[in-house]
């Protein structure tokens, strides 16, 4: 804890409590990316934030992230344990082979010695974990330092597995939300992870983040609640700030060509690698429903395969520009605003909560 003082005379000193937060996230981009936004919005209400994530993930946030964080969020190198099949350029998800993923969580976990010392010499009054983390909660606590979890998935999902794993059988209250037979057979081989993620919520203290907000999830961040025993706080949507890339200008100007509701994007996570089987078949079905697609498609890292290979040619299509309407963009950016209006009062609250449990754990 630092505390800053303020005024000319001592008797009248106001105090301003700087709370340090050690955040983790999963060592995955769509996991990295919402808690680099999370930690841009809580350095506004005078929090430290110490962002910690191994150094191939470190790398482009450092070179992204405006200047005017730089006083405000520290990186932290999280070295992983060497293993023969996991050399340091692996220790993301981001190309990893879908076979070594067991790998890197076992590297997590074998790098709870690091975690301590981090924990140790940085003394944060808060951790900020992701899911998967089993042992991240507990050696904070063990130090007592509060250990909140932060859930970069929807709520609706997050409380339909919940539910899964906790009433299997029971039909989940919203009946249009559901999985095929098939579906509940793939869920339940992967018990291992389902254990880890409802530990990590169990671990949690008194509250859950969710990046979510209640004008949309409400009733499922209500649900969610009665699950896990605890209050689910929802941080806000955290639009990132836009970025000017050429790459993504030529996508913007080919999308405003299109009308509103049209166009089908696809994208299955940075984790996931689609076999060429099932690539085929969801070529065929964009092909079949003659709509325009924006398909985001990764490989392994290492793999000698590329969209051509991987496609029929007569479905691998290329897609182009064209011309970007005002009327859409104003619209674009009147919506934008409201949502980060909507997502600063959802970050006060937040901060509220963190607040308590850091003042809390003081006593």
């Amino acid at each position: 804890m630092v505390e800053i003082a303020h005024g000319l005379e001592l008797s009248k000193v106001d105090f301003i409590w700087v709370v340090s937060v050690l955040m983790l996230p999963w060592l995955a981009h769509g996991h990295i990316s919402p808690f680099l936004e999370l930690a841009k919005k809580l350095t506004t209400r005078n929090i430290h934030i110490y962002f910690c994530t191994t150094p191939i993930n470190l790398g482009p946030i450092k070179q992204q992230l405006s200047k005017k964080y730089s006083l405000s969020i520290e990186f932290v190198e999280l070295h992983l344990p060497s293993l023969p099949e996991l050399p340091p350029h692996y220790h993301t998800t981001n190309g990893l082979p879908p076979h070594l993923m067991p790998a890197l969580k076992k590297a997590m976990d074998m790098a709870s010695p690091n975690i301590t010392s981090i924990l140790k010499q940085l003394k944060p009054d808060l951790v900020i974990y992701d899911f998967l983390q089993i042992l991240t909660p507990s050696l904070a606590q063990s130090q007592n330092i509060p250990a909140v979890e932060f859930v970069v998935m929807s709520a609706t999902m997050t409380s339909f597995f919940m539910h899964l794993a906790n009433n299997p059988g029971v039909e989940y209250p919203s009946p249009e939300i559901y999985l095929q037979d098939y579906e509940v057979g793939k869920f339940t081989d992967d018990s291992d992870d389902g254990d880890r993620i409802l530990e990590c919520f169990h671990q949690s203290s008194e509250i859950v983040l969710v990046k979510t907000f209640r004008e949309i999830e409400a009733k499922y961040i209500d649900y969610l609640s009665v699950l896990a025993k605890k209050k689910i706080v929802p941080v806000g949507p955290l639009v990132q700030d836009p970025v000017e890339e050429d790459e993504k200008k030529e996508i913007i100007e080919w999308l405003n060509d299109k009308e509103p509701s049209s166009a089908v994007f696809v994208s299955f996570g940075s984790e996931f690698f689609l076999s060429k089987e099932e690539m085929q078949e969801i070529a065929y079905g964009l092909e079949l429903s003659m709509v325009p697609f924006i398909w985001v498609v990764r490989f392994p890292r290492g793999e000698k395969v590329n969209l051509q290979m991987a496609l029929p040619k007569e479905v691998a299509k290329v897609i182009r520009k064209v011309l970007v309407e005002k009327t859409p963009k104003r619209k674009a950016k009147e919506l934008k605003e409201n949502i980060e209006n909507k997502g600063d009062e959802e970050i006060d609250v937040v901060v509220q909560d963190l607040l308590r449990l850091c003042s809390k754990s003081k006593e």
